[in-house]
């Protein structure tokens, strides 16, 4: 089979690899649409490693492992490969552990398809493992009227944020955007107290725009989908003392986060670690009869 091996520049390299065989609990998938995200050619650039990055698969089934129980050959799926280990979707096959894979229905593109693992992954963690909120299967939901800031709205990982706080109840939920402003205002709803700040009229009218946007409401949760450029110090301004921060870029210093505020940074890789179980419930949810689709 063909595969795409990524190095520093970034560079890509077309390269001949056999088709890999599933451990126990892994599936091959045939390619047929791969994601592609910002890490992909950062992990080349910051750790100097040469591989094939991606990791979002959508296909169909081409073999399954001696204890695999859900999937078989022929499936359309979707799956989060596990990042920085061989087999990845840069190829004609890759290889997805069961428990981060999950089906996709025939109305569903593979492009669509191929869209959700990662990015989708990221916000249901920061949301429901970092930040605390219950998840949208959790019956007696505490959510309630609890306001959330997600900065970077109009990204993948923020709209994602987004919808599924909206899934979980969650509002009033306040985004930060600039040029995805009306694809983020798609996704708010405005009769529930949601709505967006443009980040492009500088950091004053941010932090004057969220506390406007609050209405004399505490914000306690902030999901920085961003990260970077001033993102953090925008938000602190506005978090409690006490409030809860995750972030998505692992390894920086967030310099200027007050020692009291709970911040955490949203590993997506934990979906293959210590967050496997809640990654086996949160890609199965679309396909639990009474269980509202993320």
């Amino acid at each position: 089979m063909k595969e795409a091996i990524v190095d520093k520049g970034p560079s890509v390299k077309i390269v001949d690899s056999p088709i890999p065989e599933p451990g126990p609990e892994q599936v091959v998938i045939k390619v047929e649409v791969s994601g592609s995200n910002p890490k992909d050619w950062k992990i080349p650039e910051w750790l100097s490693k040469t591989l094939n990055t991606g990791d979002d698969i959508a296909g169909t089934i081409h073999a399954v492992g001696s204890r695999v129980y859900e999937f078989k050959p022929g499936d359309r799926v979707a799956s989060f490969h596990e990042m920085m280990t061989p087999h990845g979707s840069f190829a004609e096959y890759a290889v997805g552990w069961q428990h981060t894979t999950f089906h996709i229905p025939q109305e569903t593109s593979f492009e669509d398809a191929a869209a959700i693992p990662l990015a989708a992954m990221t916000a249901a963690l920061g949301l429901h493992e970092r930040l605390g909120f219950d998840a949208p299967w959790v019956t007696g939901s505490k959510n309630g009227e609890t306001p959330l800031l997600v900065y970077g709205g109009a990204s993948a990982v923020g709209a994602y944020a987004i919808k599924l706080a909206q899934r979980a109840g969650i509002h009033p939920i306040i985004a930060v955007a600039g040029r995805g402003i009306p694809f983020v205002e798609s996704l708010l709803s405005k009769d529930k107290g949601d709505a967006v700040v443009d980040y492009r009229n500088g950091d004053d009218a941010v932090v004057s725009g969220i506390r406007s946007a609050l209405n004399g409401k505490k914000l306690a949760h902030a999901f920085d989908a961003v990260s970077e450029n001033g993102s953090y110090t925008n938000i602190v301004k506005v978090l409690e003392s006490d409030g809860q921060l995750t972030l998505v870029l692992p390894g920086k210093e967030y310099e200027g986060v007050p020692e009291t505020v709970q911040k955490t940074t949203t590993m997506v890789g934990e979906a293959h670690g210590k967050d496997k179980d809640f990654a086996f419930v949160f890609f199965r949810i679309g396909e639990t009869p009474g269980v509202k689709k993320a």
